[in-house]
């Protein structure tokens, strides 16, 4: 049920934001690719869905809980078998007799959106729906709806409303949302923007149609890919007590250009966001008590996702469903860059009870970055209680000593490697006589950067660059093996 937060979108879409729950937001996976390093999840149109508890309804009973439980269940696998008259019946049901459930509310809504039909949580939640009751995620559902049927009366209101509640935990995607229904406001003022922006779905219902989003895994080293032969390179076989952990993509905050964002080559910022996650995925692999992924999403096979709006927790049980192996803890966070200040905000999920565990906050400049990420994994780590491997097992762990442009490597190379499957068009890639040259630069510092612009390289050379290995390479056994491994 739901969808990762910003991803409503119809085409023509309405000109984004940076929060815009029209055009970008993480959404609904469910897994469409059987290959284990690319588990991809298609995400359609819906209204996100946050567990949420009652405010004012007292708990179910057991008795209750399971037929209700089990008649959302049924009502949910109609929807995904297209027989919405089916779902609306057992909905009707269940508001006659449980429609005052703040647990029935935002599964409902949030079903109902993930398959697509908007306009049908307007029609059954809206007249239902009181924010002190039932709390606010039922609200932003429905929020997401009034926005994706541009109805901009009724989404100032609730907006009105849900700012009224004064929770700071949803503060700021209340003011996405207030960004995203500006944007409507004006383009509709520019009739840029019909009135009616249903489609025909199954069955003739109205139907809001949605952009696709990729969730792409990556659950080894970017720069091992291809290489996974040399030996060293790797960590033994995890034991299947290890601790699973996944790195989401990172959401960018505050920024007003989201569509030309994402549907543009790569700038540093934007690599940064995949970076990041990519570093700190790696060194969780690097250690027998984790197994751990990156977690990044493109839409359409156009383009990277640029998420304008922090993960909920509902895009966590999305992640988790779509990743066939489960999950133990989820990291999730955001950059949010003023002036020459960079800000990262880093929280750690516990999946069993899906819990926020912590928040790590990190500041820094550009003649700071590296000083305070190192500062920052190092908190991070100590928090999960992270160690190496012993020296016998395996090669100590090599940890970075520039994690801005380590990010920055990883970032690129994880474009090339996209680019490589077929994941993402040549023409969306950074021009290689730039990205290139600046891994060329940093190949000889460590045995990973030689091993990463290798890799690129190889990729690069299959996507039609002529360029040859001119960079000083760091001298170890493993690059020379890279290297002839790949005929470089």
């Amino acid at each position: 049920m739901g969808f990762f937060d910003r991803f409503a979108a119809k085409k023509p879409a309405v000109p984004p934001t940076s929060a815009a729950p029209l055009s970008t937001p993480p959404s609904s996976p469910s897994p469409t690719s059987p290959n284990p390093d690319l588990p991809s999840s298609e995400v359609d149109a819906a209204a996100p869905a946050e567990p949420t508890s009652p405010q004012s309804t007292s708990a179910p009973s057991s008795a209750n809980a399971a037929p209700v439980k089990l008649k959302l269940a049924r009502a949910r696998e109609e929807l995904e078998a297209k027989d919405l008259p089916a779902a609306l019946a057992i909905y009707e049901e269940l508001l006659r007799t449980s429609g005052d459930r703040a647990d029935v509310l935002v599964t409902l809504s949030g079903d109902l959106g993930s398959c697509g039909y908007v306009e049908q949580i307007i029609e059954l939640v809206a007249p239902r729906y009181d924010a002190e009751r039932h709390g606010p995620a039922t609200g932003i559902n429905l929020v997401q709806a009034y926005l994706a049927t541009h109805n901009t009366d009724a989404a100032q209101h609730l907006l009105d409303v849900l700012f009224s509640l004064n929770r700071p935990e949803i503060e700021e995607r209340l003011y996405g949302f207030s960004n995203a229904l500006a944007e409507l406001i004006e383009a509709k003022r520019l009739g840029k923007v019909p009135e009616n922006v249903t489609r025909s779905g199954p069955n003739g219902v109205p139907l809001v149609q949605s952009n696709v989003v990729n969730l792409v895994t990556i659950s080894k080293p970017i720069w091992v890919y291809g290489i996974e032969n040399v030996p060293t390179l790797l960590p033994p076989p995890k034991s299947e007590k290890t601790r699973r952990v996944a790195f989401a993509q990172l959401s960018l905050l505050g920024l007003t250009d989201l569509e030309a964002r994402m549907k543009a080559p790569e700038d540093a910022l934007a690599r940064l966001t995949r970076g990041i996650p990519l570093w700190l995925a790696e060194t969780f692999h690097y250690s027998p008590q984790y197994s751990a992924i990156a977690a990044v999403g493109t839409m359409n096979k156009e383009h990277y996702v640029t998420f304008g709006a922090e993960w909920t927790l509902q895009n966590l049980r999305q992640l988790v469903e779509t990743n066939g192996t489960g999950l133990d803890y989820v990291f999730t966070g955001a950059l949010r860059v003023q002036g020459d200040e960079t800000e990262l905000t880093l929280r750690v999920w516990e999946i069993r009870r899906f819990k926020e565990r912590k928040v790590f906050t990190v500041r820094w400049t550009p003649a700071t970055q590296d000083a305070e990420l190192m500062k920052f994994a190092d908190t991070v780590r100590m928090f999960m209680e992270w160690s190496g491997y012993s020296p016998d097992a395996v090669a100590p762990y090599e940890f970075t000593k520039t994690p801005a442009a380590w990010s920055d490597t990883l970032a690129t190379s994880l474009s090339l490697f996209l680019t490589d499957k077929a994941v993402l068009p040549p023409a969306y890639l950074e021009p290689m006589t730039e990205s290139l040259p600046r891994l060329a630069e940093r190949a000889a510092h460590t045995e990973k950067a030689s091993l990463a612009y290798l890799t690129a390289l190889d990729r690069a050379r299959r996507l039609g660059t002529e360029a040859e290995v001119d960079a000083a390479l760091f001298e170890s056994a493993a690059v020379d093996e890279a290297r002839a491994l790949l005929g470089l």
